[in-house]
């Protein structure tokens, strides 16, 4: 993987500008799931960072490399709060691009199974298990629910959503991620299993539970 984004709203340091090394840069305001995100969020207060979660909580974390933190207590609360890896200020191009390579190295290793409360998510056969029965989830319901599993307790968007599941850059016109929702709903419920997906108050979805990888 040779492609990144820059998530921060300034200009990419040049001492840090991987394009430098022959990495492409991507245009802004798609999923970085498709690649390594970075910014630089030297300076954030509380306020910085609950506004970077709600512009980026759509992207998966684990994705995320984070520059400028210059307090260890910080830096490692963030990498407990799931981001790919944090690093210092004024990092060496060199270490940026070598933790750059391991994100994307890492991000790409998918486990087979996610456990959620009594649910278990197999990947391997797209569908949910709970004490042993299938909950015959569609194709596109089982995406929608593992896409939530990447970042539980976080709410994600509706346009990554419909990005990442229907691989659509555009919110079509149609209700479907809502009749979607509320059909992967219904099989939970009766696999005892209700309010595990939550609607946001921003108009997004989000698990409700904790998740596990296996």
């Amino acid at each position: 993987m040779r492609d990144f984004r820059w998530v921060s709203a300034n200009t990419i340091p040049s001492a840090i500008d991987l394009r430098a090394r022959g990495w492409r840069l991507l245009p802004a305001g798609g999923s970085a799931r498709a690649s390594v995100a970075i910014a630089l969020c030297a300076g954030f207060d509380m306020l910085g960072w609950a506004r970077f979660l709600i512009v980026h909580g759509a992207d998966s974390r684990r994705r995320i490399l984070l520059l400028g933190i210059g307090r260890a207590a910080e830096r490692a609360a963030l990498l407990r709060l799931g981001f790919g890896d944090v690093l210092g200020h004024c990092p060496d191009l060199d270490e940026v691009e070598a933790r750059a390579e391991r994100l994307g190295t890492l991000a790409e290793m998918l486990p087979r199974y996610r456990q959620i409360s009594s649910l278990r998510l197999d990947l391997l056969a797209r569908d949910g298990f709970t004490h042993g029965r299938a909950l015959g989830l569609h194709p596109r319901e089982f995406d929608l629910l593992w896409r939530l599993a990447d970042t539980p307790g976080f709410t994600v968007r509706k346009p990554a959503l419909v990005e990442d599941v229907w691989r659509l850059g555009f919110i079509p016109e149609t209700n479907s991620l809502a009749v979607h929702v509320s059909r992967l709903r219904e099989k939970l419920k009766l696999a005892g299993l209700p309010g595990l997906v939550e609607t946001a108050p921003s108009g997004g979805y989000r698990l409700a539970d904790a998740v596990s990888a296996q």
